[in-house]
C-alpha cells in the first residue's frame, strides 16, 4: 500500500476522523497532501504589509517545526501553490461547490500521481463526508463507510480483478519476459491508476524494489490512454529504463470513478522495445478488460 494515512478535519482544526492504513516505512520520504473542500476565502493577506506577512510566515514555520518534532516526522520540504489574482463573478458556475470547511490530508509515497490521488479523495468526500458537514456536529463515520473508504484508498477493486486473473496474467508476463530477455527486459509490474504497485513479474525486482525504483524516477506527466513514456531511474545505484504504459482499462469505483491500470516495464538503459509496449498492452487489456 502506498497511501499510509488519511485525516479529515475542519479548516478550523476540528479533528473529525483519522485512519492509519499502514505504518510509514522507516527512512522513506513521504508527502503530506492537502485537499481543500471549503468555501472559505480570506482577504486578510491583501491588507497586510510585507513585515506582517513575514510575521505570519515565521509563526507558520515555527508551528510546523514543533508539530513535526512532536510526532517524530522531520519536514524537509513544503510546496505552496500561489493564489490566482482573478475574481469569479458572484454567480459563476466555476465557483467551488464545496461546503462545510473540510480539509482532507493524506500521507503517501512521493511518486503517486497527484491527480489520481485527488480523484480518490474527491470520491470519498462526495460519497461519505459532504452529507455530514459541519464536521463539529456530525455523526461518526459508520463501519461500512470506513470499510468503503479504505477500499478506495487501497485500490481494493483493482487488486481483486488482478487477483482473479492472476494465472492468465502471470503466464503472459512470463512469456513476454522470456521473449524480450535478449532485448533487456528485466521485469513487469501492474499498478493502480495512482501508480501504486499491485503485482510484479520477473525474478529481479520485488514490489518493495519497485517502490524504491519509483521513488527515484522523477516527474511523470499525464499519459493518454494506450500511450507510453520512458523514464530513467535507479536501483542499488544501477541505472534502469522504465516504460510507463496507460492501459485504458480498469475498474469503475462506486459507479463513478474510472481507474485505468498502468503497466510498467523495467529494462536495461540501452533497451529498445519498438512497438512491444503496444503488444503487451493488448494482451493484458484482453485479460483485465
Amino acid at each position: 500500500m502506498t497511501i499510509y494515512e488519511l485525516s479529515i478535519i475542519s479548516t478550523t482544526g476540528f479533528p473529525y476522523y483519522n485512519t492509519i492504513i499502514k505504518p510509514v516505512p522507516e527512512g522513506v520520504r513521504i508527502f503530506l497532501r492537502f485537499f481543500d473542500f471549503s468555501e472559505f476565502e480570506s482577504t486578510v493577506h491583501e491588507q497586510l504589509d510585507s513585515e506582517s506577512k513575514f510575521d505570519l510566515t515565521a509563526g507558520l514555520i515555527s508551528a510546523l517545526f514543533e508539530f513535526a518534532r512532536n510526532i517524530d516526522k522531520k519536514i524537509e520540504r513544503l510546496e505552496f501553490k500561489a493564489k490566482k489574482n482573478t475574481e469569479k463573478p458572484e454567480n459563476s458556475k466555476d465557483q467551488t461547490p464545496f461546503e462545510g470547511d473540510v480539509l482532507i490530508t493524506t500521507q503517501t509515497e512521493s511518486f503517486l500521481l497527484h491527480k489520481s490521488v485527488k480523484e480518490k479523495i474527491k470520491l470519498i468526500y462526495n460519497n461519505f463526508i459532504n452529507i455530514k458537514t459541519p464536521l463539529d456536529a456530525a455523526d461518526a463515520i459508520l463501519e461500512n463507510e470506513e470499510n468503503k473508504i479504505i477500499e478506495i484508498l487501497t485500490d481494493s477493486k483493482a487488486r481483486k480483478i488482478v487477483a482473479d486473473h492472476q494465472s492468465e496474467i502471470k503466464r503472459a508476463a512470463n512469456e513476454f519476459l522470456s521473449e524480450m530477455k535478449e532485448y533487456g527486459l528485466l521485469g513487469i509490474c501492474i499498478t493502480s491508476f495512482d501508480l501504486s504497485p499491485i503485482t510484479a513479474y520477473g525474478k529481479k525486482y520485488s514490489l518493495e524494489n519497485i517502490n524504491e525504483i519509483l521513488r527515484r524516477i522523477g516527474f511523470i506527466p499525464d499519459i493518454a490512454p494506450l500511450e507510453w513514456i520512458y523514464r530513467t531511474s535507479f536501483f542499488s545505484d544501477e541505472q534502469i529504463q522504465v516504460c510507463i504504459i496507460k492501459s485504458g482499462v480498469g475498474p469503475t469505483v462506486e459507479e463513478t470513478l474510472f481507474e485505468p491500470y498502468f503497466y510498467l516495464l523495467f529494462a536495461d538503459p540501452q533497451s529498445y522495445f519498438g512497438e512491444f509496449p503496444e503488444k503487451l498492452t493488448n494482451v493484458f487489456n484482453n485479460i483485465l478488460g
